[in-house]
């Protein structure tokens, strides 16, 4: 390791020699499916493919996608390509749309989550002589785990506190000197407040320097609402269960965030068609794991939306560089013939002076009709000037000015949202 680095070698690998790499890997991976699991040897089967037939990075486009219906289909252990004594750990999805989505791991598996987890973390600035509060909910989901793993192989210390039991976690934060905050970036925003109301400023009375934040979407303009009101750098972390959990991607010094692509293959596709798109072009992303043993996936489709660049970075690393999730396409919302996602909504009401970070976009749907409108709380401050309407007025502009559309907004008072210490639900159907 150096000190901008935790992997110089493969962080910073020509490309050339990654797509060398990236193929090898690729070639062995796509065997070792084919020879060890039967779902994955009928898939190629029936598609007349043979691993011999993958002899080129673009040969990946003859492999079949991978979904979530899959996953649920051979729900738990029907994708596994080892034996079930090689497995040492075990995660899963919430599974609130349907089965869960499992996550068996073997003692490599666990050591590459471990290095790619020390990887991302390093990235952000966090070293062995840093206190991590882990935030993140323990349990099955990967959160906690990858991000306490990570800080481990740096050697740096854990606070394993879990998520919840907000006051606790302050005094703990400025009892014991956390300088990194691991969460979701709504959650570190719902301790600043609850820090105030505790009479503490959030950007004076702690240690911290750096926030770890991932698990949600959230827009550049909430990254500088909580960089202001807690004095750190946030950073972004994204991954998914059905990959490795967190560590697919690190975000360097230049807050870029860069595709481990020596463990993980992405690709770019149309989501309608599943065209495979160039390099620049916004599209779906698909994820194969080129290194994990117990459940690897070939051509997963992560339903996020994105950009991939391989332009190289200031940072002086050379993995590819993916931009901010736009939106899920689940999330895509078609309202008056005009796309919309939340984020975008969300992007509008950060800019506005007086808004706080707690909104809900209300989604109704009257027989083919889908409609929107917004429920903000003011800032306390903001709340007690009254002329409620105006804010009502700027909202609507911002939201208009982003995407042509006109949403109602209902300003409601301070503290009527109900909190989240993991995933804010920000769309709420009624």
């Amino acid at each position: 390791m150096t000190s901008e680095f935790w992997d110089s070698k493969n962080e910073t690998m020509p490309l050339p020699q990654l797509k060398e790499l990236q193929l090898k890997r690729l070639k062995k991976i796509v065997r070792y499916v084919y020879d060890n699991n039967q779902f994955y040897h009928q898939k190629f089967v029936d598609h007349n493919l043979k691993p011999a037939d993958i002899s080129t990075l673009t040969d990946i486009q003859k492999i079949p996608f991978l979904t979530k219906h899959d996953l649920r289909e051979y729900y738990p252990f029907g994708l596994l390509c080892t034996p079930q004594d090689d497995i040492i750990e075990i995660h899963a999805s919430s599974g609130t749309t349907g089965k869960p989505v499992v996550g068996p791991y073997t003692r490599n598996d666990v050591e590459l989550w471990g290095e790619v987890m020390a990887r991302s973390l390093w990235a952000n600035g966090v070293r062995k002589n840093d206190m991590m509060q882990n935030a993140y909910g323990y349990g099955l989901f990967t959160g906690a785990h990858g991000f306490e793993k990570g800080a481990q192989k740096i050697g740096a210390a854990v606070i394993t506190i879990s998520s919840g039991n907000t006051k606790r976690q302050i005094n703990t934060l400025k009892d014991f000197g956390a300088t990194v905050l691991a969460c979701t970036p709504s959650y570190s925003l719902y301790i600043a407040e609850v820090a105030e109301e505790m009479g503490l400023q959030p950007h004076n009375d702690f240690q911290l320097k750096i926030g770890c934040f991932g698990a949600e979407a959230w827009s550049i303009e909430m990254r500088q609402k909580i960089e202001k009101r807690w004095g750190i750098m946030a950073h972004e972390h994204y991954g998914l269960t059905e990959i490795i959990g967190p560590g697919v991607i690190s975000e360097c010094r230049e807050k870029h965030l860069h595709i481990n692509a020596d463990h993980f293959l992405p690709e770019i596709i149309d989501p309608l068609t599943g065209e495979t798109l160039l390099a620049g072009e916004e599209g779906e992303l698909v994820f194969t794991t080129l290194t994990k043993e117990a459940f690897p996936a070939l051509r997963f489709r992560t339903r996020d939306l994105a950009i991939i660049s391989e332009e190289r970075c200031s940072c002086g690393r050379t993995l590819p560089i993916q931009s901010r999730i736009k939106g899920r396409s689940d999330d895509m919302m078609k309202i008056k013939g005009v796309i919309v996602f939340p984020s975008q909504i969300e992007a509008a009401l950060m800019k506005l002076p007086g808004v706080s970070d707690q909104y809900q976009i209300i989604k109704t749907t009257t027989g083919d009709i889908t409609s929107l409108s917004v429920e903000i709380e003011p800032t306390e401050e903001r709340y007690k000037v009254g002329h409620i309407d105006e804010l009502e007025k700027q909202a609507e502009d911002e939201i208009y000015s982003i995407i042509n559309l006109h949403v109602p907004v209902t300003i409601i008072p301070p503290k009527t949202i109900t909190r989240s210490t993991g995933k804010a639900k920000r769309v709420i159907q009624r």
